[in-house]
């Protein structure tokens, strides 16, 4: 089905009885990116040589499935043929001005990254270990899926929390610290969410209630938590490592039966219970969001205060409520770094990934599920840098370490204007 107008013809219209047909112009972003990943994976097939070696489980899995050779070149081949037949869609229901299916771009990031893959590891000893970056991918995901549900709730409800990159340093350090203290990661865990609640106040009285900028807020807060913590790891934790700054991890644990489902068992149900909270996380406030009194209460004051307010809603309280949520997720995602990885804390550890899960957000359309598939997006890449660095590659070494910021640049400017951020978002409201 074509989109386009119609719309009615002006007085001075010949003839009058007719009507001007105003058609959408074409889309050519998902076409031209079809047309650039064939030409890159005809590259990397003809510079490719040898085979490629993919190991698909871990010794510790169940069921043990051995390494797969596969001559590099036919595995791109096929790639290649399957990249030009999706773009050969893509260009035609571009070019017809037809609705394109979200299978396609999902199908053609996938031949993208098994020729990627392949061609990394061609006509070399090592392996690449696909169980291992998946469930790498799964772990790296949790902060920036905790940080992007903490922005969801925020900026659903009118408030732009850019102080999340704050909120997960701060549930770093203080998981660490009481960790350490108690001897326990579970305590570590449990404390980490009020660190991110504290920063989530400081934004509420300044950005809210005394109407500061909440994007300056965000970054002062950014900063401000960066250099206390920064300040106590050099003065305090580092005089008393052992009983201050212990490395604690969360034990792992194997759900019965799913995690002996090959390649996803161990992937998906031998994590910690920071990963399973992830999942509670996401489902929950998926349906609470959009099916719901207090989800259709919080759009409701993020897209129209003045018309919740009507009604009876209290859109301060409300917003209150919302960032001090934000902030213990964010302060959960936090304890990643250091319980959820078995590390002490160390300066600046959460390294940028506030502002990926705000991208995750945006790329999500400030959707939790979309959050998810966004921050798996950034988790995959992440695991990927970090295992071309381990077992080599015909890349240099800088250019893996910017792998997962490449992809969140291209991934946010190539989809960001297909969604719409709340309306009344970072607008002070009475």
């Amino acid at each position: 089905m074509t989109s386009s107008q119609t719309v009615a013809p002006s007085s001075d219209a010949a003839p009058q009885d007719m009507p001007v047909v105003v058609r959408e112009p074409i889309a050519y972003k998902l076409p031209v990116t079809g047309a650039v990943v064939v030409i890159l994976e005809v590259l990397m097939g003809v510079v490719s040589h040898g085979d490629t070696r993919f190991q698909l489980a871990t010794k510790a899995d169940f069921l043990k499935i051995p390494v797969i050779t596969l001559g590099a070149r036919p595995v791109i081949a096929v790639m290649v043929l399957v990249a030009v037949a999706v773009t050969a869609y893509l260009w035609t229901r571009a070019v017809t001005r037809m609705k394109i299916g979200t299978w396609a771009g999902l199908l053609l990031g996938a031949t993208f990254i098994i020729a990627f893959l392949t061609w990394a590891g061609a006509g070399r000893s090592t392996v690449i270990p696909l169980a291992t970056i998946l469930s790498s991918t799964l772990a790296l995901s949790v902060p920036l899926v905790f940080g992007g549900l903490a922005g969801v709730v925020g900026e659903r409800s009118g408030t732009i929390n850019i102080a999340i990159e704050g909120q997960l340093l701060g549930g770093a350090f203080l998981g660490a610290v009481v960790a350490s203290i108690t001897g326990s990661a579970w305590a570590g865990m449990i404390a980490a969410p009020f660190a991110g609640i504290l920063v989530a106040l400081l934004l509420a009285l300044f950005g809210l209630k005394y109407r500061v900028n909440q994007i300056v807020v965000g970054v002062v807060l950014n900063v401000f938590v960066s250099g206390l913590t920064s300040f106590l790891f050099s003065t305090v934790l580092s005089d008393n490592p052992t009983r201050l700054n212990a490395s604690m991890r969360l034990p792992t644990i194997p759900i019965p039966v799913l995690s002996q489902i090959p390649v996803i068992g161990p992937v998906l149900f031998r994590q910690t219970i920071l990963v399973y909270l992830m999942y509670a996380a996401v489902a929950v406030l998926s349906f609470m969001l959009f099916r719901s009194r207090w989800g259709l209460r919080m759009r409701a004051c993020g897209e129209h205060p003045r018309a919740a307010d009507t009604v009876g809603i209290n859109v301060m309280r409300t917003r209150v409520n919302n960032l001090m949520l934000g902030g213990a997720l964010a302060g959960l995602g936090g304890a990643f770094f250091t319980i959820g990885s078995g590390l002490a804390f160390t300066k600046d550890m959460s390294s940028g990934n506030g502002y990926i899960a705000l991208a995750a957000m945006i790329l999500g359309a400030w959707n939790p599920i979309g959050t998810l598939y966004a921050a798996l997006l950034f988790g995959f890449a992440t695991a990927v840098g970090q295992t071309l660095s381990v077992i080599g590659s015909p890349i240099p070494a800088n250019i893996i370490l910017m792998i997962p910021y490449i992809v969140t640049v291209f991934a946010v400017a190539g989809f960001v204007g297909r969604v719409r951020a709340p309306a009344a978002e970072g607008v002070p409201y009475p």
